[in-house]
């Protein structure tokens, strides 16, 4: 998801995707859009618990997959929007001092109480900046395309080569 690189991730993956195109080829990307913090802190941080299960499920996958000792009911969801990276940002939080052993490393890692683990960063972006990111590593927009509410751009764009 071209959200979750950072910004300079971003611009190195769309210069890699120019390289690899032919002058004139085309590619729709999709990208989050900026909008106001509390949609974006209600999205992750849902009712349902949605967000929270999608990511102690890591833990689980970590204790499946990687012979971990993780106990879920011992770590909680944290999100929120940080509006000078202009990204959400996701952590699980130890709520209790803890280690969890890790056998496919056959590593303990000691937890503080309240120590977070960052998950992930989800970066949204703005029509002006989508233009720019466009500008900057060799492709022309051709066409935006949102939805009703203008939560979400689907971009398409050109690669221009001479």
């Amino acid at each position: 998801n071209i959200g979750n690189f950072n910004r300079a991730q971003t611009q190195e993956f769309l210069k890699k995707l120019w390289l690899a195109l032919n002058a004139n080829d085309h590619v729709l990307i999709g990208y989050d859009l900026k909008k106001d913090s509390d949609i974006l802190n209600k999205a992750y941080n849902d009712s349902a618990g949605l967000t929270t299960a999608f990511n102690l499920n890591l833990l689980r996958r970590m204790n499946v997959e990687l012979g971990a000792n993780f106990d879920t009911a011992k770590f909680k969801h944290y999100g929120f929007y940080n509006p000078s990276l202009g990204a959400m940002e996701s952590y699980i939080i130890s709520l209790y001092e803890q280690d969890v052993y890790i056998a496919a490393l056959e590593k303990t890692f000691h937890f503080e109480k309240f120590e977070a683990l960052h998950l992930e960063s989800s970066f949204k972006f703005s029509e002006s900046e989508i233009k720019r990111l466009a500008s900057a590593t060799g492709f022309k927009v051709e066409a935006h395309f949102t939805d009703a509410q203008h939560y979400f751009v689907d971009a398409l764009w050109q690669v221009q080569k001479s």
